[in-house]
């Protein structure tokens, strides 16, 4: 018999991990994710705006109408459901998880695509106003798909009851 402390199930390496992990409560990851999308969705309408008035008139406001439409239906169809996925699948975790997983594995390799397809969108020579309705629909949604995560966020039980 031997006086070897007992082995964990797991390695050095994830030990170090959750050892140093930066843990938040649940109510910090939904902060995060309701900061993330209202922050984005800030930049790119504000940057869509302003690509959207670098037109000749009357242009700017039919295209800055058409960002904000898009956006609002995209928004309020789309991407306010997959808020309140995201807000449930983070209250149902509860607190002490990474504060990364705000947002899934799948959701940051999503956002990693979207910000590629920016860069490139931005070095394909479509002129800006174009690429300004596409800003200001993208930016319109992310703020109206916020909502829930807002909602979540200030929810007294965490959120379940304002998802």
């Amino acid at each position: 018999m031997t006086d070897d402390p007992p082995k964990s199930e797991h390695g050095p390496i994830r030990r170090l991990a959750e050892r140093w992990k930066p843990a938040a409560k649940a109510q910090t990851h939904l902060l995060a994710a309701a900061g993330l999308w209202t922050l984005v969705g800030l930049g790119l309408s504000t940057l869509g705006f302003v690509w959207c008035f670098s037109a000749r008139l009357p242009w700017p406001f039919l295209l800055a109408a058409a960002g904000i439409g898009a956006g609002s239906l995209k928004g309020r169809f789309v991407l306010r459901r997959l808020a309140e996925r995201n807000a449930a699948r983070v209250i149902r975790r509860g607190d002490g998880h990474c504060l990364g997983g705000f947002l899934s594995v799948k959701t940051w390799l999503l956002v990693a695509v979207m910000m590629a397809s920016g860069i490139l969108l931005r070095r394909s020579g479509v002129p800006h106003p174009i690429l300004g309705v596409l800003y200001a629909a993208i930016g319109t949604a992310l703020l109206a798909g916020s909502v829930p995560l807002w909602k979540a966020r200030r929810s007294p039980q965490g959120g379940a009851a304002g998802v």
